[in-house]
């Protein structure tokens, strides 16, 4: 008997969908930082044992789009809600409200196992804890509630039985020696965009798109070129920084996570170029793998 499930992840931005996602799969899959929309795309990571294959969607934070990018970002959200076969809607302590009505109303009539993660109760007491489950209890009555700490590894073991437990009989969807759906050139853009994220305030990181453009892997090394794209002149300045020091540290930090992800030395070569309004350009959002509808 062989188990197989999509099991999508949905909820506010920083709830920790992307720390949960690495923690099932056992290594770093999805870029993580502090900061909302790190994650922009929809990531398939494949959870493989001999008797099961959990397919784990982790998906952008739930917003209100403020332009074309924020619009694809959503567009990848929306329909994990119809191609579940579970459900995980992800929260915080008081994070109470989904961006969206329409999703809402989706969960809360969904035909599919749903689970509603409670995410980071290492951080509040046991009254508090108990308040969130009976909220949510309330709120969403369809639901299990699942209190579980990422940070403190606490439940997730628990969860992982249940997910497989809820699971469909069904033959495996994508070969077992397979981790994921995107290829190289995805999660070398995605490590240098961590890295900005990481490295830099304000508007710059969400400005920031990358591009790889050569990816060539011989025997020892993998030499990689890839672009960082800004919208303006001064975006390009502070990236690359005085005599280049902030574009080199940029690079020396993504290097370094790329050696361990691929087991190789690699060798990286990062330029900037400004292409103005990209994040409202549908043209180079495709290009960039954000598909519009």
């Amino acid at each position: 008997m062989h188990k197989s499930s999509f099991i999508n992840i949905i909820g506010n931005p920083n709830v920790g969908k992307s720390s949960l996602t690495n923690y099932l799969l056992g290594q770093k899959l999805s870029i993580i930082t502090s900061k909302a929309q790190t994650t922009r795309h929809r990531i398939l990571a494949l959870i493989n044992d001999e008797k099961y294959q959990l397919v784990i969607s982790d998906t952008p934070g739930v917003i209100k789009p403020a332009h074309k990018l924020h619009k694809s970002m959503m567009d990848f959200v929306l329909p994990t809600v119809e191609d579940a076969d579970i459900l995980l809607y992800m929260v915080e302590y008081k994070d109470h409200n989904l961006k969206d009505d329409s999703l809402y109303n989706k969960i809360v009539n969904i035909k599919v196992p749903l689970l509603i993660i409670l995410n980071k109760i290492d951080l509040i007491d046991q009254k508090k804890l108990e308040g969130e489950l009976d909220f949510w209890k309330d709120k969403v009555p369809n639901a299990e509630i699942w209190p579980i700490s990422v940070k403190a590894s606490f439940n997730i073991d628990k969860l992982l039985d249940r997910l497989v437990e809820l699971s469909p009989e069904f033959p495996p969807y994508f070969p077992k020696d397979q981790l994921t759906d995107k290829n190289e050139r995805f999660f070398v853009n995605e490590m240098i965009r961590e890295k900005i994220l990481l490295n830099f305030k304000k508007e710059i990181p969400y400005s920031v798109e990358v591009t790889t453009e050569d990816f060539k892997e011989e025997e020892t090394i993998i030499k990689i070129r890839s672009i960082i794209i800004v919208e303006r002149d001064s975006q390009k300045g502070i990236i690359i920084g005085h005599k280049g020091a902030a574009i080199k540290k940029v690079g020396t930090q993504a290097r370094i996570d790329l050696e361990n992800f691929f087991n190789k030395k690699i060798f990286l070569d990062l330029q900037v170029k400004v292409n103005k309004n990209w994040r409202s350009d549908e043209k180079l959002l495709k290009k960039f793998g954000y598909h519009q509808k």
